[in-house]
């Protein structure tokens, strides 16, 4: 879905726009609810860890399960990364496969864990999945950003929530991307008292590389201020942000305009890796881009987590 977020979503207050919308969020929330009554999820053979998010995209589920992937493989296992298929997240897929080789995409996340298990692969990792309830998952790990947490606290459409906060019940981990923040664990553990929240942060890859150039950033994800201030932080210079929708294909067009407004200004262009696989094979491929890591605080315990999942 490519989605630029309305300004009202983040606001910490009901606006109009979020009151005009309010039933028809009731109605999404209806339908959820019930849906949740009448699907009977399907148990698999094999672990199942979910990672997802309920504030709608750029909370980080990628790059955790690519993370989770690796330590998994680290312990001996043969993981597979599991995407529901949609067309215009091509970008996810391709990175997916860049970094561990092992994804699977169908438009039915059971049919893919079906091919998983015919192929023998023994883990299931699901890339997004936290809603789809006809899945018996092991593992919930949902993903917050410090910068958006919650929003408006409002579901889709007066607000950014794909569903209820309440739905923190149904999850044991949550990945908390930011500094540490006992307002909003005491918020979670209103609702759910077992839950653990682990901290986590991005780390640029070969960033100094980019230290006392003039850039033009932009990017098409779905927060992309995160990534600029990203940037600013390890003291890169952005003259120029320029913003796309979540997903956003990149057309031979955009491309040459935005080569055009960098050369204007005597500018580099430089954006995020998952936007770059959107264009890696055009002869746009040398526009600087800036690869992650993700560091987990007290990461042996969030290991020994997975590990009873595993069992």
């Amino acid at each position: 879905m490519r989605l630029i977020k309305p300004k009202f979503w983040d606001k910490n207050y009901l606006s109009i726009f979020s009151l005009l919308l309010f039933p028809i969020s009731i109605l999404i929330k209806l339908l959820s609810y019930l849906k949740k009554k009448i699907v009977t999820p399907t148990k698999f053979n094999l672990p199942i860890i979910c990672i997802g998010n309920i504030y709608v995209g750029g909370t980080g589920k990628t790059p955790l399960s690519i993370k989770v992937y690796n330590i998994i493989t680290q312990l001996k296992r043969k993981p597979v990364i599991i995407k529901k298929f949609y067309k215009d997240q091509l970008d996810e897929i391709k990175l997916i496969e860049n970094k561990t080789k092992n994804i699977i995409t169908r438009k039915l996340r059971k049919n893919a864990i079906n091919y998983a298990i015919e192929k023998k692969f023994d883990t299931v990792i699901l890339d997004d999945g936290f809603q789809d309830y006809s899945i018996k998952k092991n593992l919930n790990i949902l993903c917050f950003n410090e910068k958006q947490l919650i929003g408006n606290g409002y579901t889709i459409p007066s607000g950014p929530l794909r569903e209820s906060l309440k739905s923190v019940s149904n999850c044991q981990i949550i990945l908390f991307n930011g500094n540490k923040n006992e307002n909003f664990e005491n918020i979670i553990k209103k609702i759910n008292k077992n839950i653990i929240f682990y901290y986590s942060e991005y780390i640029p890859i070969d960033i100094k590389k980019y230290e006392n150039r003039n850039f033009l950033a932009f990017a098409g994800i779905g927060n992309p201020d995160n990534f600029f201030d990203l940037l600013q932080t390890h003291n890169i210079k952005i003259k120029k942000k320029i913003y796309f929708p979540d997903h956003y294909q990149f057309s031979t067009k955009d491309l040459e305009n935005l080569a055009s407004q960098a050369k204007k200004d005597n500018l580099e262009l430089i954006t995020t890796e998952k936007d770059f696989f959107r264009f890696k094979d055009s002869k746009f491929n040398n526009i600087n881009y800036v690869s992650i890591k993700l560091n987990i605080n007290d990461e042996k315990k969030f290991i020994s987590q997975l590990k009873k999942c595993l069992l």
